[in-house]
């Protein structure tokens, strides 16, 4: 992801709460945003709806060998290691910035900044 001004970082999890293999959302300002704790260790942070008909992502299957998630309504298909579509391809997730200090999992927030993309199916 390219680097951008962070207006604030916000503590969203701990790496307790978010084992490597595994994601959760959590809500944050009263955005969803999903995390995902990749096979081996980086850690990730997308809009947490469906960029399609707004379903909730978590709601969806992940295939850790893969990578990939897949919504649970219309099967939409999208690389958790990048955000960007699989099917269809000319689709992504938006991504907050991450950083882990301490254990603790912290999102940046950018102000006036719209947190999702949305796809017309």
């Amino acid at each position: 992801m390219s680097e951008r001004s962070v207006d604030r970082w916000i503590e969203v999890a701990t790496l307790d709460d978010l084992w490597e293999g595994d994601f959760l959302d959590v809500e944050v300002d009263g955005e969803t945003v999903l995390l995902v704790h990749l096979p081996g260790g980086a850690i990730r942070a997308y809009q947490g709806i469906c960029p399609h008909q707004e379903i909730a992502l978590a709601d969806g299957d992940f295939d850790f060998e893969s990578g990939i998630l897949t919504c649970s309504a219309h099967r939409w298909q999208f690389e958790l290691a990048t955000g960007q579509g699989v099917n269809p391809a000319d689709c992504w997730l938006y991504e907050y910035p991450v950083k882990v200090e301490d254990d603790k999992i912290y999102i940046g927030w950018v102000e006036g900044e719209r947190h999702y993309n949305r796809c017309a199916g």
